[in-house]
């Protein structure tokens, strides 16, 4: 008999590739897609940055930890914020469904990616640069990644094959 399957949640700084390569992922291994950032935004029937504008950020981060402790997030490939990894209690139920996937960038594709800083709804507080966002959370997804890829230099396919490899190995239940 064969157990369920696990999750594969995938972890990282906005531009990552998270839901990008989570679709393309969940699409390959026939699982639903999760994008918790969107399961916020329907919570709360608004934007992310609207939200943080109107509560600030602490609020919007503990508006993550509890979609994360109260949804659904079995048996698929979910994409998570990138602020997911301050909430203790979040990320001990993420490795609990599931193996977390670091998508290491380096601070210069965050750069070239995350155009829309003031726009995008980084739950940080006001004036933090991009810079020390990336510095403060580097150690915090090592920290939780059950897996890294680094994604620099790699295409889109290269990274999938890897993420692939990694839900075969480690998240499709073996027959007792």
């Amino acid at each position: 008999m064969q157990a369920p399957h696990k999750s594969l949640v995938l972890i990282g700084m906005p531009g990552a590739g998270k839901s990008t390569l989570g679709v393309q992922l969940a699409k390959s291994c026939a699982l639903p897609f999760i994008d918790t950032d969107l399961l916020i935004q329907q919570a709360i029937s608004d934007t992310l940055q609207n939200y943080l504008n109107m509560h600030g950020y602490l609020a919007l981060r503990e508006r993550e930890e509890q979609q994360l402790l109260n949804s659904h997030l079995d048996h698929a490939i979910v994409a998570t914020g990138g602020s997911v990894v301050y909430s203790q209690s979040g990320m001990q139920r993420l490795q609990k469904i599931g193996v977390c996937v670091y998508l290491h960038i380096d601070f210069a594709t965050l750069q070239s990616r995350v155009t829309n800083q003031s726009s995008r709804g980084l739950a940080v507080a006001k004036g933090t640069t991009l810079d020390a966002l990336y510095n403060e959370r580097l150690a915090l997804y090592k920290q939780w990644a059950t897996h890294t890829i680094n994604c620099v230099d790699k295409t889109q396919e290269t990274i999938l094959t890897e993420l692939e490899k990694i839900y075969r190995q480690h998240c499709i239940a073996k027959a007792n």
